[in-house]
């Protein structure tokens, strides 16, 4: 194909994709289907054994990668943030957080475990799986995540603020196993991985994080409601908040991801409005227009509606990339029985541990249990080890067992995730799940 041809042909194909996807997006919605199955397809399609459109060296490639992913977990940890509206003393906050922790420090280890003695890696490399594959998808698990801030839902709102933190806490693992390899500090008898990796990066993306969005989001109100500046650009909000946390955060050792999280989850908390109380829409109304009272409520209903589209271009570009990989990766048996092992019998026994002493109804403990969606967050893991040196074989390897297993919990995620939530709506509406007890 001529080289001049390629662009304008791929520009085709992403214009044709985008615009059937708006169009059948409610007849996706009532299919066992999601739209990441859609993207991968097309990502095959227009990969190497396709239209050869999109080429990609994952070793070659893998700054481009790191960066493309990091900029899609990015944008979707904020939008996570954004959504979790529940005060930080509710006792639902013990799901997530246990769930970062607890089932995250055990789905790491679980990992390990059958890498060094069922798979022949290394501890390093063992310990790098691991924390690769432990985070749950922040991107690719909208569909089970709540829908607004006043869902007060138990299952919703623990994979929601579970995908938020597990992404910055898995980095500790990562920054462990690449020690272990020698390729990262660890200090003498593991002090720094303890100071730095741990304590101050986990404490201080948190704390950086939720700082600046506290701070940005009550300077932008009171400039708006005292002195009627700051008017408008509310997009310009999400994308500079999301970008000082991050850089603040990287710039003093600690986790950006967690900051952009924390960034996000303080920005909300400036609207007072109680979470199950509907906000009035300003459609088609300007900044200016707004009453002074209801002004955060509008701040945040315009940066949730951009932050949103944001997430959605951001995941049919990743997405999109991960079905070009596919056809250049060499896949090893290993991964048959490894991805069931991980879906079925790791993630379920890290959740029932993890979430001990939760009030967390059955039904929803298993349906917790089933919706760890692995995705992005893998990825930009897996590439962030590959631009830190990692051996090209032990690259390859990890690749090949990382693509598989998001591929496999994108076509079984996506193909459950919608018979299974309704099902459990209606199980809420006969009342076999309790309602939530108000906040």
């Amino acid at each position: 194909m001529s080289p001049d041809l390629v662009f304008p042909l791929a520009v085709l194909v992403v214009g044709m994709l985008l615009i059937i996807t708006t169009m059948s997006s409610s007849f996706i919605a009532r299919l066992p289907l999601s739209a990441a199955m859609l993207y991968l397809a097309v990502g095959v399609g227009i990969g190497p054994d396709g239209l050869g459109l999109l080429t990609l060296d994952p070793l070659k490639d893998a700054s481009l990668l790191e960066r493309l992913t990091e900029i899609a977990v990015l944008i979707s940890l904020f939008t996570a943030g954004l959504k979790l509206q529940m005060p930080l003393r509710d006792r639902r906050w013990r799901i997530p957080v246990q769930l970062a922790s607890v089932s995250m420090v055990l789905t790491v280890a679980a990992i390990t475990a059958l890498g060094v003695g069922l798979m022949g890696l290394s501890l390093g490399a063992a310990v790098l799986l691991g924390a690769i594959l432990a985070p749950t998808d922040p991107v690719l698990a909208s569909d089970v995540q709540v829908s607004d801030p006043g869902d007060r839902d138990r299952l919703r709102f623990g994979l929601t603020g579970e995908g938020g933190l597990n992404d910055g806490t898995a980095f500790p693992f990562v920054m462990l196993g690449l020690g272990l390899l020698s390729l990262h500090d660890l200090g003498a008898g593991g002090w720094r991985w303890w100071a730095i990796d741990v304590v101050w990066g986990v404490a201080g993306g948190l704390g950086i994080g939720f700082a600046l969005g506290a701070l940005v989001g009550r300077a932008i109100l009171y400039l708006r409601t005292h002195h009627r500046e700051a008017l408008g650009s509310d997009e310009f909000i999400a994308l500079g908040l999301i970008a000082l946390a991050y850089g603040l955060a990287v710039l003093c050792h600690a986790y950006g991801f967690l900051a952009v999280f924390a960034a996000g989850l303080a920005l909300r908390r400036i609207d007072n409005s109680p979470p199950a109380t509907p906000v009035t829409a300003h459609a088609g109304v300007s900044t200016e227009d707004v009453p002074a009272e209801e002004a955060p409520a509008h701040m945040m209903q315009a940066v949730e509606r951009f932050n949103a589209q944001l997430e959605r271009f951001a995941e049919v570009g990743v997405v999109l990339a991960v079905g070009a990989l596919l056809a250049v990766v060499q896949f090893r048996s290993e991964v048959l029985w490894f991805i069931p092992v991980l879906f079925l019998v790791i993630r379920p026994l890290a959740v029932y541990i993890g979430l001990m002493g939760t009030r967390v109804e059955p039904t929803q403990r298993r349906l917790i249990a089933w919706f760890g969606i692995r995705g992005i967050g893998s990825v930009y893991y897996l590439m962030y080890a590959i631009t830190h040196e990692l051996d090209p074989a032990l690259a390859s390897r990890l690749l090949s067992i990382t693509l598989a297993v998001v591929v496999a919990s994108v076509l079984a995620h996506g193909v459950s995730v919608t018979p299974l939530m309704r099902a459990y709506e209606r199980r809420k509406t006969r009342g076999r799940v309790p309602a939530e007890p108000p906040a």
